[in-house]
């Protein structure tokens, strides 16, 4: 894996962390009874995103290092996301007889 390879998938892990947690422990304008004028009753009331970008950061570099850590033992490999056979297949060493 180059160190574009890794820093994009870091990016993808933590964007996809990130959706996940959102809404997690969410508070919405409407369930404290304090609705802003001109805004929705399911705006965030209580959104502290620093402290869940720090938290998703963390949770992604775990995940990161477990993803990055099976792509590069060779547990999984681009052959075994090839289910129509479309790759060549693999070189054996020695010339055969």
């Amino acid at each position: 894996m180059s160190i574009t390879s890794a820093i994009v998938l870091y990016a993808v892990i933590w964007f996809m962390t990130l959706f996940v947690a959102l809404p997690v422990r969410l508070r919405t304008q409407g369930d404290e009874n304090e609705i802003v004028p001109g805004t929705h009753a399911g705006a965030p009331a209580n959104l502290q995103m620093k402290r869940k970008a720090l938290w998703v950061t963390g949770i992604s570099f775990v995940l990161w290092i477990l993803i990055a850590g099976i792509i590069l033992s060779g547990w999984i490999t681009v052959r075994d996301f090839d289910w129509f056979g479309r790759m060549d297949p693999i070189p054996t060493s020695g010339t055969g007889g």
